[in-house]
């Protein structure tokens, strides 16, 4: 070989070495190479993740997680009203039907009962549906979506990812599937505002959970996925068909599990859900029956923060049939009546009623004004009106109770006769008392019935003396009312205390019960699923006795039948009731009562400036006098006839100590003025002040009170012809005598 040759083989064996040895790059990235780097990567992981799990702890629950409302429902389970930041009902798996759970558990995590908590695969499924578009199964387990909502929250970081896996890891071995499963279905967001399946229940189908079919269940599962899309109220038809394809799925897993038979699979039909609905919030008359709930609970040792935190669902006395009834008679009766944008007048009326059933103490219908959330402050239990004349049949009851006499000796019952001259001076007072009666009109001797049935000032007044001022106001306080602004003179047998016609629907519902105390209670079950409460007993010990109050339940009948409250008579029902207009013809009042019934209502007027103020109810529809025995006992009346299904035959069943005597010809002649002035003995202290206190006079500028109205035809069909008894008057000292009520 010659040299040329062998420079060639030298430099082909030159070439070959180069291209035999690997590059740079190659050297590096050798398979051994590679191999440790991944498995060391792998331990390094397991490591950080192992040290994770060491180091992260499960922490407190979230504070939205926890957070509920109240649920407040009418006494036959219908739902009044949700209150709370968050729309949620936590509710048991006891109260969601098992089809259901497994519904969720098909649609979100079929190895759920399982599997760790982590589900590796269904986590690489889920990222491929995502890349892929596919929306089946989530990558999520339900414990991982459990924990996210329950601890953590809906934010998209590594970080939170990281803490969810471990979370989720540590609780799945601390806590039952059951448990998790029912954490789960609490805290999922279902759309419409409704966080829970009790809440989704309702929103989507008007049901509670535990009423939830397995067709329902499977849309609410296959809803969790996108509730802002899957809502068949908004979605397109595009998306219906998805929405139906993903219930499908989720019942055909269902199938799949032996968790639904297949015969039972392939007759259900697509539940389409309701339309949505405005949430059952407190407008109208909601807000003031909730608030009512409230403070009663409140009374009854539930802490306002214990109740603010959500979770009780209330079940409260009021039948919805009777509440309806109430509201459509006021409306009727009342607003209809009423320009209240055009006449300042009626611009100030504010209505306000309370019902009671007087053997079981429920109230079963409340009205506190035209709405909540225009007039906040509630007319059935507001305490700064007087209740006027309807105090004096408590003055009667403690003359009965208290066995008292006359100033002459005479025992006091429905025959003894008083002086029913106007402006005539109590006798045996140590304050001077002069009041006088509606238009300044003089009756002469007049008996007790008489002088309920046409309220007369000077007979009251000094009935109260006679029985004790100390003895009438205890038991006025027996008889439930409250120790308010409440006088021991000779006015307080005019009712100028405050009062709310919740507290004077106690006082006439005892009355009612035979002299048992009944103590109105609107809150039927309080119900939490971490605490117990029991509500007290609306029905107490005997306050007065069956007799007493018996006989003024007879001697109210008069009032109803021939009296100042006859606008409330009627054929269809027995009744029993007083009227009541106070100082200035500020409020008028009707309460009454069948035997299985009590209603009060009243109206107040309030200045509609800021600061409110009590201004005369005057002239309100332009009918003149707004006087108990007007637009109250109509109130009443239609109402009551409506809330006893058109009536009833109940009749009351009195033990009475005597009968009343047909009323006696007044024998002293009426005094009727034009402008009555008369001498007061003691001064009067008027104030717009929402809680005025009126001391003993004579009256210095009367005002209307209870005169016997023109029967209205749209309430009862009367039963014979009425004519008005030649002397109107309630007689409470203060009246306006500018205008005389229209005669038939």
């Amino acid at each position: 070989m010659g040299r040329a040759e062998a420079r060639q083989a030298r430099q082909r064996g030159a070439r070959r070495a180069r291209k035999s040895r690997p590059s740079g790059i190659r050297r590096f990235f050798t398979f051994k190479k590679m191999l440790g780097t991944f498995l060391g990567l792998c331990l390094l992981a397991m490591g950080a993740f192992f040290v994770a799990y060491l180091l992260v702890p499960v922490p407190e629950a979230n504070a939205e997680a926890k957070l509920q409302s109240n649920v407040y429902k009418y006494s036959d389970g219908k739902l009044l009203a949700r209150e709370g930041k968050v729309n949620r009902e936590i509710v048991g798996l006891d109260k969601i039907p098992q089809d259901v759970q497994y519904a969720f558990v098909a649609a979100e995590n079929k190895t759920f009962f399982e599997d760790s908590g982590v589900d590796i695969k269904g986590t690489l499924r889920g990222l491929k549906n995502t890349l892929t578009g596919q929306g089946k199964q989530g990558g999520s387990t339900i414990t991982q979506q459990y924990v996210k909502n329950y601890y953590l929250n809906q934010d998209q970081t590594v970080s939170r990812k990281l803490k969810e896996l471990v979370i989720s890891l540590k609780v799945d071995r601390k806590r039952e599937k059951s448990e998790i499963l029912a954490g789960y279905l609490n805290t999922s967001y279902f759309g419409r505002g409704a966080y829970g399946i009790q809440a989704a229940a309702q929103a989507y189908y008007g049901v509670d959970a535990e009423k939830l079919n397995v067709a329902q269940g499977a849309y609410l599962a296959a809803l969790v996925q996108a509730p802002s899309s899957y809502d068949w109220a908004v979605a397109s038809d595009e998306t219906k068909e998805t929405v139906t394809n993903r219930w499908n799925y989720v019942l055909n897993n269902m199938v799949e599990e032996s968790w639904l038979d297949k015969s039972t699979r392939d007759s259900l039909k697509f539940p389409a859900p309701q339309a949505p609905k405005a949430p059952a919030g407190l407008s109208g008359q909601a807000g003031y029956i909730v608030e009512a709930a409230k403070q009663e609970l409140s009374r009854q040792g539930i802490d306002k923060a214990d109740l603010d935190a959500g979770g009780w669902t209330i079940t409260l006395n009021i039948d919805s049939k009777r509440q309806k009834e109430l509201e459509g008679a006021v409306q009727k009766q009342l607003e209809d009546e009423l320009d209240r944008k055009g006449d300042k007048v009626d611009a100030t009326v504010q209505a306000g009623a309370t019902s009671v059933d007087p053997k079981t103490g429920k109230v079963v219908a409340l009205y506190g004004g035209v709405d909540a959330t225009q007039h906040w402050l509630s007319n059935a239990t507001r305490r700064d009106y007087q209740p006027a004349s309807t105090f004096k049949p408590v003055v009667f009851a403690s003359a009965l109770e208290n066995e008292s006499e006359t100033q002459d000796g005479d025992p006091i019952g429905l025959n003894t006769v008083y002086d029913g001259t106007s402006k005539r001076p109590v006798e045996g007072s140590d304050t001077p008392f002069s009041p006088q009666n509606d238009l300044d009109k003089s009756y002469g001797p007049v008996s007790v019935q008489t002088s309920l049935n046409r309220s007369i000032n000077s007979a009251f007044a000094q009935m109260a003396v006679d029985v004790g001022l100390d003895k009438v106001k205890e038991t006025a306080l027996e008889l439930g009312m409250p120790d308010i602004n409440f006088p021991e003179r000779p006015s307080i047998s005019l009712g100028v205390m405050g009062a709310s016609t919740w507290d004077m629907a106690g006082v006439y519902a005892t009355l009612d019960n035979h002299g048992k105390k009944v103590t109105p209670t609107i809150v039927g079950k309080a119900e939490h699923k971490d605490r117990e409460f029991e509500v007290q007993d609306p029905i107490g010990s005997q306050v007065i006795s069956r007799e007493t109050a018996d006989t003024v339940t007879a001697g109210l009948t008069g009032v109803v039948k021939n009296g100042s409250g006859i606008a409330a008579k009627s054929s269809f029902y027995e009744a029993a009731g007083k009227t009541g207009t106070s100082e200035k013809n500020r409020s008028a009042w009707f309460a009454g009562y069948t035997p299985e019934l009590t209603t009060v209502v009243a109206l107040f007027g309030e200045s509609p400036k800021d600061g409110g103020g009590q201004v005369s109810l005057t002239g309100t529809a332009q009918a003149g006098r707004a006087n108990g025995g007007g637009f109250p006992a109509r109130i009443w009346a239609d109402y009551t006839l409506g809330a006893l299904n058109g009536g009833s035959d109940a009749e009351f069943d009195l033990d009475v100590a005597e009968i009343a005597s047909p009323d006696p010809t007044p024998t002293e002649t009426e005094t009727e003025t034009e402008d009555p002035t008369p001498t007061p003995t003691e001064t009067e202290t008027e104030t717009e002040d929402p809680t005025p206190t009126p001391t003993d006079t004579g009256s210095a500028d009367p005002t209307p009170t209870d005169e016997f109205p023109t029967p209205t035809t749209t309430i009862t069909p009367p039963t014979g012809t009425f004519t008005p008894p030649v002397e109107p008057g309630d007689g409470d000292p203060d009246k306006d005598t500018d205008r005389r009520p229209p005669q038939p």
